[in-house]
């Protein structure tokens, strides 16, 4: 969540990255008005694993029909069927039988079997003189082919486990060339995105009765579970339990608060997806991930791991303020969401996406969950005060204005650390939703501009949060960049509201007014 120096541009990885609460028995899910269209309504667990299945057994087809080298085969990671018929089926590719790093692709198929499209990572031909290493593999390494960028080539992945600077944990992938040695890149894995809560006041929250006691599992949500590190760095930690089922009472001191709020958020933000966005989970199957909270000592951020499947929370600075606002939470579930969908790579231009994709989904989390003590509002972890001034840590309406994000896309954009250059798309977003100039909205005054002097008109917060997703799941890829994201954008609009209508001509206005053209 804080932000930090990284050069990486891997492909086709795990993304995880950085960016909250109590209960009664049983908790209950927030309904939310009808907005417009919605996506086809998500298959059952069981139903998304047969729809995957089916798609695997024709993926040989599939492959040909994409004019694939004989060596490649292609791997099914997710299927999404429109109302329309439209079906996009998602791949990850192998080239003699090695992972190919950088070439997923997914195709658009109409509903009578006509291909009507595919996005690709990389649009270079998968191939390689040989298989056969001319340098000996370090232990642990894995041979793959990288085509995160460029012509593809064989190369070993190595991944070395330590800590980073600010104590969040470290899992670093490091492409090398296997005929030279040359390191191609290199990425990190882990990324920096009825009781009492310390943020969101008495709130209800889901638990399970286990004997004599209350357990922090949410049963009506995949079985999402709250766990406590007591200050450790490792393991799953304790699973928190309570004899009379009322969990915190709103400070620091407590250490059920942190856990109320963290429990709380992940129902939040488990709500919106399924309410808004038809997603059942962060993966789509119906499971839940789960919560860590009080990881290390005084330590000030929270992160996704994919290798969990969960989120971590530390408490802040001195142990007092947990780092478990409901836009936090949405944060860092939204990153599990992205690895899961078009694993947008944590570097360059669609690191900034990745990060973006976060802060536009745990500021909608916010807004749905319409909770009185913590607003919606397009301010990034404005409860938790990271910086220890009052000021939250990134502003959606003008990204500059905490000194370091940008406003609009310039030469060189994805060179900046992607907490900042992400400060394109919040805005793009901002504007969609909201439209440019002044406005008074929950309390909170913005005055969003443009960089080109347009004016936008915003065609409301539902409607861009639909468009996003939509893109997210279905066009964007691994590599995905901001002319990319724009194009993925207007497409993704005119599926859901028409090619000539309205929205997908203020998707592109408002690309424009952030100089993506």
């Amino acid at each position: 969540m804080t932000p930090h120096k990284n050069t990486r541009r891997a492909a086709a990885l795990v993304a995880a990255a950085a960016m909250l609460i109590v209960s009664t028995e049983a908790g209950s899910a927030i309904a939310a008005p009808d907005n417009g269209p919605r996506p086809a309504p998500s298959p059952t667990a069981q139903g998304r694993a047969a729809a995957i299945k089916a798609a695997q057994e024709q993926s040989a087809a599939a492959a040909t029909q994409l004019g694939l080298g004989a060596q490649e085969k292609l791997l099914v990671r997710d299927v999404i069927k429109d109302a329309d018929g439209t079906v996009h089926t998602r791949y990850e590719r192998t080239y003699a039988g090695l992972p190919v790093l950088g070439g997923d692709l997914v195709t658009h198929t109409a509903g009578n079997g006509t291909l009507k499209g595919v996005d690709k990572a990389n649009d270079a031909r998968i191939q390689v003189p040989t298989t056969v290493a001319a340098r000996k593999a370090v232990a642990g390494a894995r041979k793959v082919i990288w085509a995160g960028e460029g012509k593809p080539v064989l190369a070993f992945e190595t991944v070395k486990s330590g800590v980073q600077k600010d104590g969040t944990p470290s899992r670093l992938h490091v492409i090398t060339d296997a005929a030279t040695g040359k390191k191609l890149h290199q990425f990190e894995a882990v990324e920096t995105g009825s009781g009492t809560s310390q943020y969101s006041g008495e709130v209800t929250v889901s638990t399970t009765k286990n004997g004599d006691s209350f357990e922090l599992a949410d049963g009506e949500r995949g079985g999402h579970k709250t766990y406590d590190l007591k200050h450790g760095e490792s393991g799953t930690g304790t699973l928190l339990t309570d004899e009379d089922d009322k969990w915190g009472d709103g400070t620091g001191a407590n250490e059920q608060t942190a856990a109320v709020d963290a429990h709380y958020g992940a129902a939040m933000t488990w709500d919106f997806y399924k309410t808004e966005l038809e997603r059942n989970g962060i993966a789509g199957d119906g499971k839940a991930a789960y919560s860590r909270v009080h990881y290390g000592d005084s330590y000030v951020n929270a992160f996704w791991d994919d290798s969990c499947f969960c989120m971590t929370y530390g408490d802040g600075e001195g142990n007092k303020k947990a780092l478990t606002a409901i836009d936090v939470a949405g944060h860092e579930m939204s990153h599990g969401l992205t690895s899961n969908t078009a694993n947008l790579e944590y570097s360059g231009e669609s690191g900034g996406l990745n990060e973006a994709t976060s802060d536009i989904f745990g500021t909608s989390v916010e807004f749905f969950a319409n909770n009185k003590e913590d607003v919606g509002d397009y301010l990034i972890g404005e409860k938790v005060d990271i910086r220890g001034d009052g000021t939250p840590l990134r502003y959606m309406d003008k990204p500059s204005k905490d000194g370091s994000s940008l406003d609009a896309w310039k030469e060189g954009a994805g060179d900046t650390d992607v907490h900042y250059s992400s400060g394109i798309a919040n805005h793009f977003f901002f504007l969609l939703a909201e439209g440019s100039g002044k406005k008074t909205i929950n309390g909170v005054e913005y005055d969003s501009p443009t960089s080109d002097g347009s004016t936008v008109t915003g065609i409301g917060r539902e409607k861009a949060y639909k468009i996003w997703y939509k893109a997210l799941t279905t066009y964007m890829t691994s590599t995905t960049d901001y002319k990319a994201a724009r194009e993925a954008t207007v497409k993704a609009a005119g599926d859901l509201y028409g090619a000539d209508g309205t929205e997908a001509k203020t998707v592109a206005a408002a690309w424009g007014a952030v100089n993506v053209k």
